[in-house]
């Protein structure tokens, strides 16, 4: 077995070549269910997916969120502008390890400042000209790897052009919700 940054580089060539010849292989559903508990506080449960139609049981994971006392929380936990960060971050770091290892590079250390600026006069609803969310997201890559310059700026903008939250958060994506009254015992 080859790996390169702890990726096995001939299975991620034989997932490539599969999901090319059957695009079905490559159509995946998350989900993630979050319940308010208490507060500004709140748990997200995620522990299964679709892939090609089919459901995928794996672990369930359990992720917080919570505000800081400055904003009515009680900071036991990220804010979700904070976790948009984090999946920003881990979302990259998966682009680089896996596209550096198809690449040939060879990292050594790898790690992303996020930082995000937010107006809450946005959130708050006290001024329309003012976003509720990011007025701007800066990212900044630290690369230790056996690559050149011009070999780095290749490997950002494959990952870059590949990235789901990248792509996710640059470009507008329609979002539906639904609101269900629920009453005990209806």
């Amino acid at each position: 077995m080859s790996t390169t940054n702890g990726v096995d580089v001939a299975q991620l060539g034989q997932a490539v070549e599969a999901i090319t010849g059957d695009e079905t292989i490559g159509q995946f559903r998350f989900r993630a269910e979050t319940e308010w508990t208490d507060g500004l506080q709140c748990v997200t449960a995620i522990d299964d997916f679709d892939q090609a139609g089919e459901r995928i049981h794996t672990q369930e994971f359990r992720i917080e969120g919570d505000e800081p006392e400055q904003i009515l929380g009680k900071r036991t936990a990220p804010n979700a502008v904070e976790l948009l960060l984090a999946a920003l971050g881990s979302c990259l770091s998966v682009g680089y390890a896996a596209n550096a290892a198809a690449m040939g590079i060879e990292l050594e250390d790898l790690r992303f400042e996020l930082e995000g600026d937010v107006d809450l006069r946005g959130f708050l609803g006290i001024s329309e000209d003012v976003r509720a969310g990011y007025n701007s997201v800066t990212c900044t890559a630290y690369v230790d790897a056996d690559a050149t310059e011009a070999e780095l700026a290749e490997l950002r903008d494959r990952v870059e052009t590949t990235s789901p939250l990248m792509d996710t958060i640059t470009n507008a994506v329609p979002v539906e919700t639904d609101v269900v009254a629920v009453r005990d015992g209806a």
